[in-house]
């Protein structure tokens, strides 16, 4: 019997058998089902099923499985089950329980979670989701390709020429992309999402001079189209409202895209630039002066992020960084929270005598290493907690290293050792010594003081 066959048998029993599943989603690392009746479910039986990493319980039962391997199992269960699997984004529920917060209930962590600034960071993290395999794609293959030439191939080559074609495309038109998923956030049309995103980015602006100042094709960035598609979704709304049925086709759109046209021109792309330079110069500022503190900070509250799922809200302010400086010095320390927790997991591994917890730990390194943390957080560092801890400790040592050298990518993508390849001239050594120093100090603070074999006896 193949590997996922037996999960998916196993996972499917212990949910109740086939016909306790109400629905069946699947997302990067993590299986997730909704049950009819909670009280046929054994979750602490799921938990040690060997293969399974860990389980978050939420709005719905997180089973996490870990890349490639979730994919698999989702299509024998729902071959098992009759229910269809749909895709869902990897941080849609932030909500997480384990050993030590039982005593606190859903509800209490719903309400703890839906602060106005949480709220927000969802919002932006739901637009940035969906785009991450693509952007990861084609940060990598521009990374790669800046390796090719750095080799000693001629960059104005035929090849070189056609990766950099494929590497940076997306970049280009990534404007288009946020505008669409904004929209769709903000309940407007994706594609008028799409043509607000196009309003910042189009090179016509520079034809264009309003109030006396030449406009600049992409000024504001991905806030300004943010801004641009939140606005239009508003508009579009509003105006729907008092369009008759038969008019709404031709009038709701035409005039929420003129108005809105207009009103990026001459507001909301100023605006943009305007929170732009304060978000790029504010966090240049923190780790120039800050230097080696800043990097201790940042890298060592990165984890608690990652947790609640927040992170991903990051993301504009990376590509601001990218955008206005040309490189982007605050994702290789962020990346250090990963380095640390791989190191705090090498540390448990070797020193304790639970094999469950060795095999959840054989399983999640390799991807912990290429940089997919999940596993690894919910399955290890943080049911311990004191690891996860440790793990924060030792990030923040890497992250202080990363800002010193000032390390900086010229594009995203995931952390741990593919970011080498997104590392700007000359920097790759450098940041792979930081990623080592993380993970030493990750192991040696678990080692010393993070972990117990008897904090194992229920995982």
């Amino acid at each position: 019997m193949r590997k996922e066959e037996r999960l998916a048998q196993e996972i499917t029993a212990l949910l109740g058998g086939p016909g306790n599943i109400a629905s069946l989603e699947s997302c990067m690392t993590r299986l997730r089902v909704k049950p009819i009746d909670e009280s046929k479910v054994d979750l602490a039986g799921i938990k040690k099923i060997d293969g399974v990493l860990g389980v978050v319980e939420a709005e719905t039962i997180q089973i996490i499985l870990g890349p490639g391997i979730v994919t698999k199992v989702a299509s024998e269960v729902s071959a098992m089950t009759g229910k269809s699997v749909s895709s869902v984004d990897e941080e849609e529920d932030e909500d997480f329980s384990f050993e030590g917060l039982a005593d606190r209930t859903k509800a209490d962590l719903k309400k703890k979670n839906a602060t106005p600034f949480k709220l927000f960071l969802r919002k932006i993290a739901s637009i940035f989701i969906p785009l991450i395999p693509a952007i990861v794609a084609s940060g990598l293959i521009a990374g790669l390709t800046n390796v090719i030439v750095r080799s000693g191939v001629n960059p104005e080559s035929t090849l070189i020429e056609i990766l950099n074609l494929i590497g940076w495309g997306l970049f280009g038109y990534l404007g288009v992309f946020v505008g669409i998923n904004t929209a769709k956030e903000f309940g407007g049309s994706p594609a008028l999402g799409g043509a607000a995103g196009i309003l910042i980015i189009n090179p016509g602006l520079a034809n264009i001079t309003l109030f006396g100042e030449d406009l600049v094709p992409g000024r504001g960035g991905l806030i300004g189209v943010m801004l641009a598609a939140v606005f239009i979704a508003f508009l579009e709304k509003r105006i729907r409202k008092v369009v008759p049925s038969a008019l709404d086709i031709i009038i709701t759109p035409t005039l929420a895209l003129l108005v809105t046209g207009f009103a990026t021109l001459v507001i909301l792309q100023p605006v943009g630039g305007f929170i732009s330079d304060l978000i790029t110069k504010g966090l240049l500022g923190l780790i120039d002066m800050g230097g080696f503190f800043a990097g201790l900070i940042l890298a060592g509250t990165f984890l608690p992020l990652v947790v609640t799922g927040l992170h991903q809200g990051l993301t504009p302010v990376h590509m601001e960084l990218i955008n206005t400086i040309g490189n982007d010095p605050l994702l290789p320390i962020l990346a250090m929270g990963g380095a640390g927790q791989v190191g705090a997991a090498f540390a448990i591994y070797f020193k304790t005598k639970n094999q469950r917890l060795r095999k959840v730990i054989k399983g999640g390194l390799p991807v912990g290493i290429l940089g997919i943390g999940e596993p690894l957080i919910f399955g290890v560092t943080l049911p311990l907690g004191r690891p996860f801890i440790t793990a924060c400790l030792g990030a923040a040592v890497g992250g202080a290293f990363q800002a010193v050298f000032k390390t900086a990518t010229i594009a995203i993508g995931v952390s741990g050792i593919p970011l080498a390849f997104l590392m700007e001239d000359g920097q790759i050594l450098l940041y792979l010594a930081g990623v080592l120093i993380a993970y030493v100090f990750g192991f040696i603070f678990t080692w010393m003081f993070g972990f117990k074999d008897e904090m194992a006896k229920d995982i």
